[in-house]
């Protein structure tokens, strides 16, 4: 396996004091498998202290948990103590980490058997568990008793979604069913990081199948019961093959490898189990994308989405269906400004991934003529807002108008005439329209 120049030298120097010094987890797996590792961890036999004082520049980053950072040449790498673990007690952390000499133990610790493999700085490999074996099987499968490593972090139970959707593999049926039993631990776990994994598990190759697996396992009731809601719901109308969630996951796998859209693709129906109605036999769902939104801004809330993600989310869900292929200029306008042009994209992409989750054939015509007109707009630089205008404020001061709320309402006021007839949009024709005081 190939190792970079400033890891060999953190190894090397390890070495030369005394000390073992191996690297470990993600960067072997992602080496066997044909994979650039995005970072490199050392373990070794030496104390944090030890580290610490053999490296001229370190950074205390988890002393507690017996890793610094070592900084070499601009070069970061975490180097960590070889450790065993005490008792976990709230399913997150251990009660307290003990040093170790054994690079057995150390391993026994770990989640999964993919990730227990380690490497010396001769090329020389360690592992106990059969992790190169699961490698090339394609295998997630823990090590030593899965109940016992979701006990110590349910996190792992997602983590093992998430490492089953980015890398293509089945999970173990041991590993998988356990998931199943333990999957209301996952209830200790923060918010935080449940965001972090389920945002992995949508931006890899495979988010419908890891979607799919949260439901299976019922982990997605814990997580976002107001989408596990989703599950089964049968829609009752020709437009759709598949009941509500099934729609969902094959929205989720046609939109871009962007957070934004596969969010809004994740949570875009889910407003339609509150708003379902039968009439005459036929399943209808008005406003859902309305309820979508309200119930998308909860969630993304409960689990710490910045604000401007939530907000954008918000946006595509309750714009998902605005498509008619017959609205005049002045209501595309409105549109865009709703919208927002730097999402307009985003809602392009999430709508033709709608349709084709719905019954064919697909008709992508509405989108594509809306997109088009869209476009005409912004190339022609038509005026679109208050700011677009070629008057302002002081301009209707300057002319005998008084300082207050009141100037705000006649620019919006002209701003309404404007997106009707963008020729009324000069000076002198404004002014004649609102007349001199």
């Amino acid at each position: 396996m190939h190792i970079p120049e400033y890891i060999k030298y953190i190894m090397q120097t390890l070495k030369q004091n005394g000390y073992s010094a191996y690297i470990c987890g993600g960067a072997v797996r992602d080496c066997f498998i044909g994979k650039t590792p995005k970072d490199y961890d050392v373990i070794t036999s030496a104390t944090p202290q030890q580290v610490k004082e053999i490296f001229f520049r370190t950074i205390d980053t988890g002393i507690k948990h017996g890793t610094v950072t070592v900084i070499i040449d601009g070069n970061v790498a975490e180097v960590t103590t070889l450790r065993k673990d005490g008792i976990y007690k709230d399913n997150r952390h251990p009660e307290e980490v003990v040093f170790t000499d054994s690079l057995k133990e150390d391993v026994s610790r770990r989640d999964f058997t993919v990730n227990a493999m380690a490497v010396d700085l001769y090329g020389k490999m360690y592992d106990y568990y059969g992790g190169l074996h699961d490698l090339k099987d394609k295998i997630i499968k823990c090590v030593g008793n899965s109940d016992k490593r979701y006990k110590e972090d349910a996190l792992r139970m997602m983590r093992a979604i998430r490492f089953s959707s980015v890398l293509g593999f089945t999970i173990e049926k041991e590993t998988l069913n356990s998931i199943t039993k333990n999957a209301y631990l996952i209830k200790n776990i923060s918010n935080e990081r449940i965001k972090d994994e389920l945002c992995k598990i949508l931006m890899s190759d495979n988010p419908d199948s890891g979607i799919k697996l949260l439901a299976e396992t019922n982990l997605l009731q814990y997580i976002i019961p107001e989408l596990y809601d989703c599950v089964d719901f049968d829609q009752k109308n020709y437009h759709h093959r598949k009941d509500v969630f099934e729609h969902i996951l094959i929205v989720v796998k046609n939109v871009p490898q962007r957070l934004i859209v596969r969010l809004s693709a994740l949570l875009h129906d889910i407003g339609k189990p509150k708003t379902f109605f039968v009439k005459d036999g036929i399943g209808h769902f008005y406003h859902h994308h309305v309820e979508g939104a309200l119930l998308a801004e909860n969630i993304l809330q409960r689990l710490k989405f910045d604000n401007r993600t939530t907000s954008k989310v918000i946006t595509l869900i309750r714009e998902h269906m605005s498509r008619n292929k017959h609205l005049r200029s002045s209501s595309i306008k409105r549109f865009i400004n709703r919208v927002g042009i730097d999402n307009l994209d985003d809602l392009f992409d999430l709508q033709i991934a709608d349709i084709k989750g719905s019954a064919p054939p697909f008709d992508f015509s509405e989108v594509l003529s809306l997109k088009e007109e869209v476009n005409k707009i912004l190339n022609e630089r038509q005026p679109l807002t208050v700011r677009d205008l070629d008057i302002n404020g002081h301009d209707l001061i300057a002319i005998g108008y008084k300082p207050g709320k009141q100037i705000g309402d006649i620019l919006k006021n002209l701003l309404e005439k404007v997106l009707e007839n963008p020729e009324l949009n000069k000076k002198d024709k404004l002014i004649e329209i609102v007349g001199c005081r």
